[in-house]
């Protein structure tokens, strides 16, 4: 399945760093995702907010890779020829079984194929081999919510947190794995870390916005909504005209929402629109 060309961006000088490559990584799989439609409309959103560029990041941090299969890989990309870009995968892994980054493409192939298990399986086995590699980690929890194991992916993204506790990423995409699994009240601490370490991470001060409305904490909405206002204005106003859930209304600690109420505020749009 291809990207809508609104995603795709020309190739730029990108700046290396871990949390540059995971967050782009998991962009990549998020955008499979969304658009196979395998996620409720809420994780959907949620998916489309991650960074865009997505590929042309992943192949400037493929290491020990040759300028000529990053040519192929790119053609392939261009082309959203994915089955030819897993078997090309598939091929260098038969060579070298221990390259890591080449189970991280396969995995990246098999998400747009909407083939989730075999996407997890690569990451896992990506992981295997590098097990201090948080990007592959956080790829492997999205799989799993991509096959709506939310609590599976929250095991795995504790584990990425043993490997890099200052990630917002991680903590964000825990965030989403708690509210998917209606529990809000889980889902807000993990997007208030994810602030903590990168204050202006607007995907995790959107999520948190909705949150704060879905636990009616309007005080916290409004500040939100203002730190918003500094980021995006027009999404600022998105937030501003949530509807705040009453207190009482909250879902309980057992995770059931009270009884008529949604369970998420239902007019959430991505900030990038």
């Amino acid at each position: 399945m291809r990207r809508p060309r609104a995603y795709r961006r020309k190739a730029t000088s990108i700046r290396p760093g871990i949390e540059r490559r995971l967050a782009a990584l998991a962009a990549a799989l998020a955008l499979g995702l969304a658009l196979a439609g395998c996620l409720s409309p809420y994780a959907q959103l949620a998916l489309a907010l991650l960074p865009e560029g997505t590929f042309t990041t992943l192949l400037n941090n493929l290491r020990g890779v040759s300028e000529t299969n990053r040519e192929k890989l790119a053609e392939l990309e261009r082309k959203g020829d994915w089955q030819a870009m897993a078997q090309f995968a598939q091929q260098n892994i038969a060579k070298d079984p221990t390259h890591a980054d080449w189970w991280v493409v396969a995995g990246f192939a098999y998400a747009q194929l909407g083939e989730f298990q075999r996407a997890a399986d690569s990451f896992q086995e990506a992981v295997r081999l590098s097990p201090d590699d948080i990007d592959a980690w956080n790829l492997l929890g999205q799989s799993y919510r991509a096959m709506k194991q939310p609590e599976r992916a929250i095991r795995t993204l504790n584990n990425a947190l043993q490997i890099n506790k200052d990630s917002p990423v991680t903590y964000y995409l825990i965030g989403e794995s708690y509210n998917e699994l209606k529990r809000p009240d889980r889902a807000i601490t993990y997007y208030e870390l994810a602030l903590q370490r990168n204050p202006q991470f607007v995907e995790a001060l959107y999520s948190a916005g909705f949150t704060y409305a879905a636990l009616g904490r309007k005080r916290e909405l409004d500040a939100t909504v203002a730190r918003m206002r500094a980021l995006s204005p027009p999404h600022a106003e998105r937030l501003a005209a949530v509807q705040v859930r009453p207190p009482a209304a909250a879902a309980p600690a057992g995770g059931a929402s009270a009884p008529g109420v949604p369970d998420l505020p239902v007019e959430r749009r991505s900030p990038r629109d």
